[in-house]
C-alpha cells in the first residue's frame, strides 16, 4: 500500500470504527490527495506561526547570509533591507 487516508486491518476493525471510535478522523482524503494528506485531524484547526527572535550576536553573521542568498534569488530589495540595520550598529 503506498496512499491510504486510513487502513483498517483485520475482521476486528471495520471502517465504521475507525470512523466513530477508534480514533482516526471520519473525514479521509478524496480524490488522490492521500498522495500528500492523511485525515483529518486537530492540527488542520489550528492556526500556525512563524516566530523569529534571533539574539543580537547573531544578528550580523545571518544578515550577511541573509543578503548573499536574496540577491542569489534576485532580491535586491530584501538585500538591501538587512543591509541597512548593519549600518545602523
Amino acid at each position: 500500500m503506498k496512499n491510504a487516508g486510513g487502513l483498517f486491518l483485520g475482521e476486528a476493525s471495520p471502517e465504521a470504527v475507525g470512523d466513530y471510535t477508534a480514533g482516526p478522523s471520519h473525514t479521509m482524503p478524496t480524490g488522490g490527495s492521500a498522495r500528500w494528506s492523511g485525515p483529518l485531524g486537530v492540527h488542520d484547526f489550528l492556526k500556525k506561526m512563524a516566530v523569529v527572535n534571533l539574539p543580537e550576536d547573531d544578528m550580523e553573521e545571518l544578515n550577511h547570509y541573509a543578503a548573499i542568498i536574496a540577491r542569489a534569488e534576485g532580491l535586491t530589495g530584501h538585500a538591501h533591507a538587512v543591509e541597512k540595520r548593519l549600518q545602523g550598529r
